[in-house]
């Protein structure tokens, strides 16, 4: 499937604020939530449509709404939650799984300790949700933990704010049926495994926990 970078001038302009070191929690957490909005609004362009009967104050006519498969969002923890409701704003019927993975500091290892979703998962289109996709090590874990409860890749559109080139492409190569939205692509990992120039922990920021 495809990798879609959306560069919208909002958006760009939103990811410049997020990086700046002096962005506060409250400013950042609003901004994390107003791009993943922006982004949604692009990722939601292919769902498909049909036909009912309305009747207007003036006439009975036929309108477009939105058919097929329900949505479901399902943020990576714990820095994928800052992205949920931004995203509800648009869809407030999705409902929300979790998946919670931390990387181990020597190996950077993705460890899945928390995975909890709707029972009709299988059922419906996924947004994976991560602001940062750095070794690509946890997106690929969670997209395994969807697979093991049913899941078509095809079905899952994975969204992020910031990755590396190497990130993106370890994931794509690993799970080639699923797309992949991003905001902005980096240059690359420092020796922790950060994206570079990145925007530091994005748990961290959203949450003031630095």
């Amino acid at each position: 499937m495809a990798i879609h970078v959306l560069d919208h001038p909002l958006i760009r302009h939103k990811i410049t604020l997020l990086r700046d070191k002096n962005t506060g929690s409250k400013d950042f957490r609003e901004l994390v939530e107003e791009i993943a909005c922006l982004m949604a609004y692009e990722a939601t362009r292919s769902l498909p449509m049909e036909y009912v009967d309305v009747e207007t104050p003036i006439a009975q006519t036929k309108g477009l709404v939105i058919g097929g498969k329900k949505l479901a969002l399902v943020p990576i923890l714990r820095a994928g939650l800052g992205m949920v409701s931004g995203i509800e704003r648009l869809v407030p019927a999705a409902k929300v799984g979790h998946i919670g993975l931390y990387r181990q500091e020597n190996t950077l290892e993705p460890v899945e300790y928390f995975c909890k979703m709707p029972v009709d998962l299988e059922e419906r289109e996924i947004m994976l949700l991560d602001p940062m996709l750095a070794t690509g090590g946890s997106a690929i874990a969670a997209v395994e933990c969807l697979r093991k409860r049913g899941v078509d890749p095809k079905n899952i559109k994975f969204m992020c704010l910031v990755c590396s080139l190497e990130g993106l492409k370890k994931l794509h190569d690993a799970e080639p049926e699923i797309s992949i939205y991003v905001a902005a692509i980096d240059q690359g990992l420092n020796e922790h495994g950060y994206i570079v120039p990145g925007l530091g922990d994005a748990g961290d920021r959203i949450f003031g926990t630095l």
